[in-house]
């Protein structure tokens, strides 16, 4: 037995029970380099102290001591100091005194981001206040009660809305790191059908403001004003059933889960078969519409436009002026009050049909080109299982968004009643 133990002091260590102890443990890889103090016969980087038994207060005292060696050396970058520590000549991470640095990090936000920030910030105001001004137009104005304004309005609710309810969460998730959605199940439930409700009425009132149009134009003379009346009525009732439908059926019926909590992610239901079903609901159908339709009104125009010119030639009564100009200024005093009355009517109302048509036009080009990047995305994604980079769905995303802006701006912009009407509304207010 003092055999063993004069062989275990020969090689520094001792046997404590059935446990071997070092007496100068291994230098742990993380320690730095200490050199040994003046005067010590301690080789460098060892630490040697008797053995004691295991968990006793020596021993950790003994622990807490080399740990604390260890770690006087290396900065550990834990939190906000990881980016602020700068590296010292040794090699070694070092914190600057009188508080971290930030070399090199960049900001929370960059300028560029903050620009995009406000712009979309004023797009949703803008789009509130505007179609707000039209929906107040609307209801205060008694000449405002009648078709086709009642489909303006329900356009405007449906625009309202979007910017109301849809935009703001949508700018929300948008600054999230991530694009990652922090509020919850319910309220992501809650704004997906919101979005696709307010966004789908929106498309379906353009294609009822088409139909409307195009009725007028084709069947002037079946198509009175009760007629009228009771078709924007129905139109309006479907396109905001339809909406809903489209919005709620992932609830109803189970179609896919729009909110992901292992990914914090909250978006429309990327079923194919819902994919398919909502996409051409809310859009490929109505752009079917709506482009059938200004067909329609483009060849009815040209055909009626063409032949009231036909019919008003100059011909005849230029031969007569010539051949006999007494008879011709008989004539004029006499027909010249109820042609000249009844030519003017007619170029009136051609020039109101018209402009009308002109804005149809434009309405349904700039609902095309705000809609169809983002809906052709929403139909290719989950078919083909690849996806776009997250950019491009923002962008997609709220072009589509900017098209309840548009709305409102393309009714004033052809029709000066409107213009007439916020003047009057501004005035009475002041």
């Amino acid at each position: 037995m003092q055999r063993r133990q004069r062989r275990a002091a020969a090689q520094g260590g001792t046997r404590v029970g059935a446990n071997w102890t070092p007496l100068c443990p291994p230098r742990a890889h993380s320690a730095p380099f200490h050199a040994p103090p003046a005067g010590s016969t301690q080789s460098p980087g060892r630490a040697c102290v008797p053995a004691e038994e295991p968990g006793s207060p020596a021993t950790r005292a003994m622990e807490e001591a080399n740990l604390s060696a260890a770690t006087t050396g290396v900065a550990l970058p834990l939190g906000p100091e990881a980016c602020s520590s700068s590296p010292s000549p040794g090699g070694v991470a070092g914190s600057t005194p009188g508080g971290p640095s930030l070399p090199g990090r960049e900001p929370l936000f960059s300028v560029f981001t903050v620009l995009v920030v406000t712009l979309l910030v004023l797009l949703i105001a803008a789009t509130f206040l505007w179609n707000l001004l039209v929906l107040a137009t609307i209801l205060r104005v008694r000449a405002f009660h009648r078709v086709p304004h009642n489909l303006v309005a329900s356009t405007a609710v449906s625009d309202v809305l979007v910017a109301a309810l849809v935009m703001p969460l949508s700018l929300v998730s948008e600054l999230s790191a991530g694009r990652r959605w922090r509020l919850g199940r319910s309220l992501c439930h809650v704004w997906i059908s919101f979005d696709v409700l307010c966004c789908t009425a929106s498309i379906w009132n353009v294609a009822a403001i088409a139909l409307d149009r195009y009725w007028t134009i084709t069947r002037h003379l079946q198509y009175t004003l009760r007629t009228r009346r009771r078709a924007s009525v129905l139109m309006i009732a479907l396109t905001w059933a339809l909406s809903a439908l489209i919005a709620l059926a992932p609830l109803l019926f189970g179609w896919g889960e729009a909110y992901d909590a292992r990914l914090q992610r909250c978006q429309v239901s990327q079923e194919p078969s819902y994919a398919i079903f909502s996409t051409c609901g809310a859009f490929y159908l109505p752009l079917g519409v709506v482009l059938f339709v200004y067909w329609k009104i483009y060849k009815a125009a040209k055909f009626r436009f063409g032949r009231r010119r036909r019919a008003v030639l100059p011909l005849p009564a230029t031969v007569q002026v010539k051949a006999a100009p007494q008879e011709a200024e008989r004539m004029f005093t006499v027909r010249g009050p109820r042609g000249s009355s009844q030519t003017s009517g007619d170029s009136g109302r051609e020039q109101k049909e018209k402009r009308a048509a002109v804005m149809v036009g434009v309405l349904i080009g700039v609902f095309v080109l705000c809609w169809i990047p983002f809906f052709l995305t929403a139909l290719i994604s989950p078919l083909c299982a690849c996806s776009l980079p997250p950019i491009w769905k923002s962008i997609f995303l709220w072009l589509g968004y900017s098209n309840s802006f548009f709305n409102p701006l393309i009714y004033t912009a052809f029709n000066k009643n409107y213009n007439n009407a916020f003047r009057s509304l501004f005035t009475k207010q002041r």
